[in-house]
């Protein structure tokens, strides 16, 4: 199937932030004019739109903080019947606990890549290339074969 710029898609944005409230990032969404559909959850935001929209709005809400707001596809609309709990007569929707448990490692992830930003890129030095000597491969062998 071939994909066009007019598909309609749908994208979670889960927001890990001290900075950014999932309302924060509504109030972006809704500023913005784009014709997209937004449904605040408890990790985010739900964004349904057509390809174009959803990934001009997915970019104008990361800029918020890079680092700290993760984006994930989704297969379904927001109240969509096929996966809506209000139709399928309650409980948690299939996926809901995998997704907690991905929002649950956010922080560290977010955390992770701050500190990665912060540094400066190693240069790493290489030693200039020799050839092995026929004893340090000797004695290389004796030890792996004394373990």
């Amino acid at each position: 199937m071939a994909e066009t710029k007019n598909e309609e898609i749908t994208k979670y944005i889960v927001i890990s932030s001290d900075k950014v409230l999932p309302a924060d990032a509504a109030m972006k969404i809704y500023e913005s004019e784009f014709p997209v559909t937004v449904k605040e959850t408890c990790f985010g935001l739900i964004v349904t739109g057509s390809k174009e929209d959803i990934l001009a709005v997915v970019e104008k809400i990361r800029q918020l903080d890079k680092n700290h707001i993760f984006v994930k596809d989704r297969g379904f609309p927001a109240g969509d019947q096929r996966r809506c709990r209000a139709s399928r007569g309650g409980g948690p929707r299939p996926g809901f606990h995998f997704l907690r448990e991905e929002v649950e490692m956010l922080p560290a992830i977010g955390a992770a890549l701050d500190e990665l930003e912060a540094k400066e890129p190693v240069k790493e030095k290489r030693k200039e290339k020799s050839r092995l000597k026929v004893s340090d491969l000797e004695k290389v062998i004796e030890e792996e074969l004394a373990r």
